[in-house]
């Protein structure tokens, strides 16, 4: 069983102080990454290797003139898609991979690893948190999609985690993300031997 989802583990983490959010290169982003939760006790969650960038379409003023635009400000492509501005071949998204390689062509490797790393911190640390207070059947399972923003210190910023996020495809590569990541889903929870991780 061949799948695009990775085992999260509990990562200590020292205390940090929180730096500000800002928006760089005036473009307004988030990540979306995709979590399978399998089991709340004990806890077991896999993180999609697949995801996406989003972008708005208008580019953010800091004169704070654009404040009611919600082109300027929520990434969702339920929204984006009806701007003027809108590009219906990649929607205005990246793979997560390739927003990767930006980073580490203009941030630096090393940087970069370290913000993939805090990325998967939080998503393991949201869950832990939780885990207390959900109802736990081994007969069931959640994929989740989680927001992060980062700041212009390559600090990962959890905006919200959206339960059965949409599966709504607006192109080809959503197309491709999200049939594999259904099939991905479906091969941990239905693995061809039977027995569900």
């Amino acid at each position: 069983m061949v799948t695009s989802y990775r085992p999260l583990k509990y990562i200590k983490f020292e205390n940090r102080i929180p730096v500000s959010y800002e928006l760089q290169n005036n473009d307004c982003y988030d990540i979306l990454r995709y979590v399978l939760v399998t089991s709340y006790r004990p806890l077991k969650a896999y993180m999609h290797k697949l995801g996406f960038c989003r972008f708005c379409t208008v580019r953010y003023d800091a004169s704070g003139q654009d404040l009611d635009n919600m082109f300027v400000h929520l990434t969702n492509v339920s929204i984006q898609k009806h701007g003027e501005e809108y590009n219906s071949i990649h929607g205005g998204k990246w793979p997560v991979r390739t927003l990767r390689l930006y980073l580490e062509s203009t941030r630096g490797k090393t940087k970069t690893d370290k913000l993939f790393w805090d990325m998967e911190w939080l998503l393991v640390h949201s869950l832990i948190a939780v885990a207390p207070i959900m109802a736990s059947d081994r007969h069931c399972f959640e994929c989740y999609g989680y927001d992060i923003i980062i700041d212009d210190q390559l600090k990962p910023w959890l905006i919200e985690v959206n339960a059965s996020p949409s599966l709504t495809s607006t192109t080809a590569n959503d197309r491709i993300l999200k049939h594999k990541l259904i099939d991905d889903t479906l091969n941990v929870v239905l693995p061809p031997d039977g027995v569900p991780k």
